[in-house]
Parts: C-alpha cells; sequence; structure tokens
C-alpha cells in the first residue's frame, strides 16, 4: 500500500468507524490519543444528521474521548451552511423530518421552521415551507411524511442531509435516511438535492475548517459508496475500515477505491505510529 506521507488533518466518519451504536470501537482512545500526540488535525464528518455537536461531544465523552464541538461537522450542520448560502434565512421557511441535528443548525442561523400540515394553499399562502429537509428520524410518523409529501408537492424544495440507505448499529445493519428519501421521492415525483457524502460538499466544507488543502487531508470511512465515492469526487485520498457497511467482496466490484484499505481503527494507530 501506498505510504502515510504529508497527512496534516483526517476527516473521519462516525457510524461504523468508531463505534456502532453506543458500542465504541476497540481502541478508540488510542487512536485519539495518537492523533493528539502528532498533532494530525481531525473533523469527524458524519452522514448522520440526528444529533448535535454537543450531543456527540457527550457521546465520546462517555466513551472516554474528548473532543470539541469545533472538531464536528454532521450533515445537518452542512446542510445549514449550504442553505444559508443560497438563500436567506430572514424569508424562509422549512419544514424538517430530523431530530435535534437537523434542526438546530437551521434555527441557529435563523431560517424558521413550520410544523405539521402547515403547507400553501390558495387560501393560505405563505404559510407553508420554502424548503423541505429530511434527516435520520427516530420519531418518524405518518403525519410527517404527509406534511413533507405536501409541501413538495406545493413547490418546496427538497433536500436530503445524506442518502444513506442502511445504517450500522449494535443491533445490525437497518435503515436509513436513504430509505425516508425513496419513500418521499415516489410520493412527489421530485428527486432530493443531497448535501452529504457522497457529495463533496461537507468534505470541502471540513476542509475549509480544517484549513488544508486536498493534497493533505485523507478522509476515513466504512462505506464505499458515501465515504470513499466522496473521498474521490472531492479529490482526496482515503482509507476504508472493514468495521461497518462495505466489505473486500464489494470492493471487488466497484469502479472506485480507496487509497488504503485496514481493518480497524487499531490498524490505523499502528500505522500511523509506526508507517505501513
Amino acid at each position: 500500500m501506498e505510504p502515510f506521507s504529508n497527512i496534516r488533518a483526517l476527516i473521519i466518519d462516525m457510524d461504523g468507524v468508531l463505534w456502532h451504536g453506543d458500542q465504541p470501537m476497540p481502541g478508540l482512545t488510542d487512536f485519539f490519543q495518537t492523533l493528539r500526540d502528532q498533532q494530525i488535525r481531525f473533523i469527524l464528518a458524519t452522514n448522520n444528521a440526528s444529533l448535535t455537536p454537543g450531543q456527540y461531544v457527550n457521546k465520546l465523552a462517555k466513551m472516554g474521548v474528548t473532543v470539541t464541538q469545533d472538531e464536528i461537522l454532521t450533515s445537518g450542520i452542512a446542510t445549514a451552511l449550504y442553505l444559508g448560502e443560497h438563500e436567506d434565512p430572514s424569508t424562509t421557511r422549512v419544514f424538517v423530518i430530523g431530530e435535534d441535528g437537523a434542526k438546530e443548525p437551521l434555527t441557529e442561523r435563523g431560517f424558521t421552521l413550520t410544523d405539521l400540515y402547515e403547507v400553501n394553499t390558495d387560501s393560505t399562502p405563505g404559510k407553508g415551507a420554502d424548503i423541505v429537509v429530511c434527516g435520520k428520524d427516530q420519531t418518524l410518523t405518518w403525519d410527517k411524511l404527509a406534511t413533507a409529501t405536501l409541501n413538495i408537492r406545493a413547490g418546496a424544495k427538497f433536500i436530503g442531509t445524506n442518502a444513506d440507505t442502511t445504517l450500522p448499529t449494535e443491533h445490525g445493519i437497518t435503515h436509513g435516511n436513504g430509505a425516508i428519501l425513496a419513500a418521499l421521492q415516489v410520493a412527489t415525483g421530485v428527486t432530493p438535492t443531497i448535501i452529504g457524502k457522497p457529495e463533496p460538499i461537507i468534505y470541502q466544507q471540513a476542509m475549509a475548517l480544517l484549513g488544508t488543502d486536498t493534497s493533505e487531508t485523507i478522509a476515513i470511512g466504512d462505506r464505499l459508496e458515501t465515504d470513499i465515492l466522496g473521498a474521490v469526487r472531492t479529490g482526496i485520498r482515503s482509507l476504508m475500515v472493514l468495521t461497518g457497511v462495505s466489505t473486500e467482496e464489494d470492493l471487488k466490484v466497484s469502479g472506485y477505491q480507496p487509497t488504503w484499505l485496514m481493518p480497524d481503527i487499531s490498524a490505523i494507530t499502528d500505522a500511523l505510529k509506526n508507517g505501513l
């Protein structure tokens, strides 16, 4: 394999790389201590928009790892940043399927969030949403899906925080946000704009936060069609671990490949300490 060289920063996925649900991966604390010791900067960039940065900080603290909120970039934050660049928050109404991690970044930037069954009609113009944002939502209901469908059919823009069809958990691999997007796309005939991986947007935002360029930044992930494809599209090197969704068999039929393949984060730690 290509040796590790010119590594100034890492963009690290979380689900399937650092943990399964609430179960940390073996070697988690040693991995982060090695990054601190070697002064390698990092952004934890996840397609999962359900939690806020503060909630991720607390989750990692319970696993024995200290990070700051500035070191976390969720697809929820990336979505709010993207919409803030393309819309006027003070005059834009958004309906969100999602949890705090999707809602808080939008309200912090001044967007107005709409409620269930607030939809533009001839008799109630301006009541509905200009944009529908859909992220992972463990409180998903028929009413939320109906409200999103009605708003999209009434002309609202359709934004997906990410398109992950599955999610690795401590119970196994279950459905991801892409499954919700698929239902809404079938119901409306509208294809969503995706902000998270494999689109380059979130990686580009992470590099801006890190102050690095494509030649000195590496993406670490477990999912070939999001983490690795996103890195390829962004023009950065990538490392895939085998503790999440994608397998070595998947690589055999893929048209793109990670720069490195390792079994887990403990192997990454060894490589950083000793070289490949």
